[in-house]
């Protein structure tokens, strides 16, 4: 799917600028996935390092986008994995992309409500890729991917009460 988005997005960028931020939001989607699955630190980082290997010619947009999910959790020094941290991450880099890259969309030049419009389209778009890699990460936990490397509680560590000795199941 990235490799896809991202030769669209590469051809509509000089073209349509409007349709390339509209499927921004895909980059997310696999550092969301594996966020959401393992809620391991750097697992979205790694995700989007592997992601970009596979479609190489953008592997440094695949790291970017990944370092975003990543984000509100490495801010919570990865203590908690709250969905709206990953809201909170897909708002944020929605937000910043058309800055950064404001001269490369010649955003300046642009109407007000065109401004508004690609703002929240960015947005849109990112909030929308988040909300499928959470969905798509919740289906695989339900199918019992991922059991057995996720990220566990402190009774099942030994650390807290729990059905066992010392706190241990």
């Amino acid at each position: 799917m990235l490799w896809g988005a991202g030769w669209v997005s590469t051809v509509l960028f000089a073209t349509v600028p409007f349709v390339s931020v509209a499927i921004a939001g895909l980059w997310l989607l696999p550092a969301t996935v594996a966020l959401r699955l393992l809620e391991r630190p750097l697992a979205g980082i790694l995700v989007g390092a592997i992601s970009g290997l596979v479609v190489f010619p953008f592997l440094g947009a695949a790291v970017w986008w990944a370092f975003f999910a990543e984000l509100a959790f490495l801010v919570g020094l990865y203590r908690f994995w709250n969905t709206w941290q990953y809201y909170a991450g897909a708002v944020f880099v929605g937000a910043i992309y058309p800055v950064l890259a404001a001269e490369s969309f010649n955003l300046w030049s642009m109407q007000p409500w065109a401004l508004v419009t690609f703002f929240v389209l960015t947005i849109a778009s990112c909030v929308g890729g988040v909300a499928l890699g959470i969905l798509v990460a919740d289906r695989l936990r339900k199918a019992g991917v991922a059991k057995l490397a996720r990220r566990r509680g402190l009774a099942s560590r030994g650390l807290g009460r729990g059905a066992g000795p010392a706190g241990q199941h």
